[in-house]
């Protein structure tokens, strides 16, 4: 239990702040709060799987990206401000780290594999967004509408 809440908690406390830093008011700080508190739960949850974190990675973008795409239609706003909100606390940044700090150390091996996990995630996030925002821009419009009587 303890390992799925606190750190859905720390994305969603993160989130919210990265909201703040890009200026998004009232219920659309919560809204990204809830992005990132739901792209770490289906990262946390595909990596009990044993495929690894790069397709965890995939899977969370996507979920964010149909969280995001949903959300901004609801509100009627635009997708961007949801979707980079909650990817920030999927941001490998400290494998940026970790692979400058076995350069710097001289230990080319774990280097080369540092390195390459972290562009492996970062190209996940990055295609796991870009895939289910395009299949939901082609999906959605062709869903038949429900109209309000008047």
């Amino acid at each position: 239990m303890q390992e799925f809440f606190f750190p859905c908690l720390w994305a969603f406390l993160a989130s919210v702040a990265f909201g703040l830093v890009y200026n998004i008011h009232g219920g659309g700080i919560l809204i990204c709060g809830l992005g990132g508190a739901l792209g770490w739960f289906v990262y946390l949850a595909v990596q009990l799987l044993p495929i690894g974190s790069i397709p965890a990675a995939f899977a969370a973008a996507a979920a964010i990206a149909v969280f995001s795409e949903c959300m901004a239609r609801l509100r009627r706003c635009p997708v961007t401000g949801y979707l980079q909100v909650a990817l920030l606390p999927l941001v490998p940044g400290s494998g940026i780290y970790y692979a400058m700090r076995h350069c710097v150390a001289g230990e080319t091996q774990l280097f080369l594999s540092t390195l390459l996990n972290t562009f492996g995630m970062a190209a996940s996030l990055a295609v796991g967004a870009m895939l289910a925002s395009t299949v939901l821009r082609i999906v959605l419009p062709h869903l038949p509408q429900r109209h309000k009587k008047t």
